[in-house]
C-alpha cells in the first residue's frame, strides 16, 4: 500500500532529521511535514528536501483540531510519525502550561483524528516518539528498560509520561495500531542552542560562561541523532505494533566531563591554547528536580530489529562540531530570531 506519512514536528531537530532520511530513502512515499514553526522549527534544517516531489510543508499546531481533519482528509493519511513536543526541562519548569497544550492535548487531538480515519482493517501506524525523561532518575546502577515503571520530575517529563498513556490508552481502547520509542539524549547537526552541547558549542565560540548545573555530576547517555532517526525508520517499518522500543547511545558521560571534552576539542579546532575554554566553565545553580542519572538499555531493539549506534560518541561530537563551526550563518540566524519573522511572513500565522 502506498503510504502517505504524516511527521509532525518535521522542522525540530530530531524530526528533520527524520524527514530528510524518510523523503529521500522512500521516494514512492509522500512525506507530509506538519509543524508550528516555533521557536525551535526552522525550515533551514530542510533544504535539502523541499524541491522533492514526495515532500509538502504545512505551517499548523497540533492543537488545531480542524486543520489535523482537513490534513487527514487532503492527503488520505495513512501512517503517522509524531514528534511534535516542546521538550526543554528549563523551559517546563517556568511555563508548564504550554507542555501540557502540547504534549498532551496535542497528541490526544492526533489520536483522535487518527481513529476517526483509519480503518482498523487496513495497515496504519501511528508511532509516538518519547523520551526517557518519563521514567524518572537511577542511581549509580542500573538501567532503564522498556518495564520500567514511570517516574517523571519535572514537568516535561510529566507530560511526555501522560502522552504515552494515552496512546497506550487509545491501542487498548480503540485499536488503533501504535508504537512508542523513548531515547535518550540526543546531540548533533541542526540542534537549537538551548540544550548542552550546542549551547555550549555558540558560547566558546563566542568566548562566553559555560553554565553547569550543581556540580556537574549528572550522568546522560548521549545519542547522534541520525543514529536515533535510522532506529526509527527501522521501527516505523519493522517493529512489533502495539510495543515500544527504548533507544540509547550505549553512552554515559557526566556533564561535566562531557563539558570537559568539548572545550578541549573546540580549542584544537579552533587553534586556541589548551584549556583556555574550560575557564569559561560557571557552577550556577541547580535546577529543581535534577535527575541524577539516565541510562537506556536498547537491548530490545538490538536483538529484535539489529539496530545498533553507528558512531562513536567522540566521532559523532566531532562531526557536531564540524558542522556548527561550518554553519555559523545558521547558528546566527537561530540565536537572532531573524528566521521566525520570515517564516511567519511567508506562510502566515494561524
Amino acid at each position: 500500500m502506498k503510504k502517505n506519512i504524516l511527521i509532525t514536528g518535521g522542522a525540530g531537530f530530531i524530526g528533520s532529521h527524520v524527514v530528510n532520511l524518510f523523503v529521500k530513502k522512500y521516494p514512492d512515499y509522500k512525506i507530509i511535514n506538519l509543524d508550528a514553526l516555533t521557536y525551535a522549527g526552522n525550515l533551514e534544517n530542510l533544504k535539502g528536501v523541499e524541491k522533492h516531489n514526495n515532500y509538502e510543508f504545512i505551517k499548523a499546531n497540533i492543537l488545531e483540531a480542524e486543520v489535523l481533519h482537513q490534513v487527514f482528509t487532503k492527503h488520505q493519511i495513512t501512517d503517522v510519525i509524531h514528534l511534535a513536543a516542546e521538550s526543554h526541562v528549563d523551559r517546563s519548569i517556568h511555563s508548564p502550561l504550554d507542555f501540557v497544550y502540547t504534549n498532551i492535548v496535542g497528541t490526544v487531538n492526533l489520536l483522535n483524528t487518527a481513529k476517526q480515519f483509519w480503518n482498523q482493517e487496513e495497515d496504519h501506524l501511528f508511532y509516538h516518539v518519547s523520551t526517557d525523561e518519563v521514567f524518572g532518575s537511577l542511581g549509580e546502577a542500573g538501567y532503564f528498560t522498556e518495564t520500567t515503571p514511570y517516574d517523571p520530575r519535572s514537568p516535561y517529563s510529566a507530560s511526555k509520561a501522560s502522552s504515552d498513556h494515552f496512546v497506550r490508552a487509545y491501542h487498548e481502547t480503540y485499536g488503533i495500531p501504535t508504537i512508542i520509542s523513548n531515547c535518550s539524549n540526543n546531540y548533533g547537526p541542526n540542534h537549537f542552542p538551548e540544550k548542552l552541547i550546542p549551547l555550549f558549542i555558540n558560547n566558546i565560540i563566542q568566548e562566553k560562561p559555560l553554565p553547569v548545573y550543581g556540580d556537574g555530576n549528572y550522568t546522560r547517555d548521549w545519542l547522534f541523532v541520525k543514529d536515533h532517526a535510522a532506529a526509527i525508520d527501522l521501527i516505523f517499518n519493522k517493529g512489533q505494533k502495539g510495543g515500544a522500543y527504548n533507544i540509547g547511545g550505549f553512552n554515559e558521560w557526566k556533564n561535566i566531563d562531557l563539558v570537559k571534552l568539548l572545550c578541549r576539542l573546540m580549542d584544537q579546532k579552533l587553534g586556541r591554547p589548551a584549556g583556555q575554554s574550560e575557564t569559561l566553565i560557571t557552577y550556577v545553580k541547580d535546577r529543581p528536580g535534577h535527575d541524577k542519572r539516565y541510562a537506556i538499555d536498547a537491548s530490545k531493539l538490538n536483538k529484535e530489529l539489529g539496530w545498533k549506534p553507528s558512531v562513536t560518541f567522540e566521532e559523532g561530537l566531532d562531526q557536531t562540531i564540524d558542522w556548527y563551526l561550518n554553519n555559523t550563518q545558521w547558528l546566527d540566524n537561530v540565536t537572532s530570531g531573524q528566521y521566525q519573522q520570515y517564516y511567519s511572513n511567508m506562510y502566515g500565522n494561524r
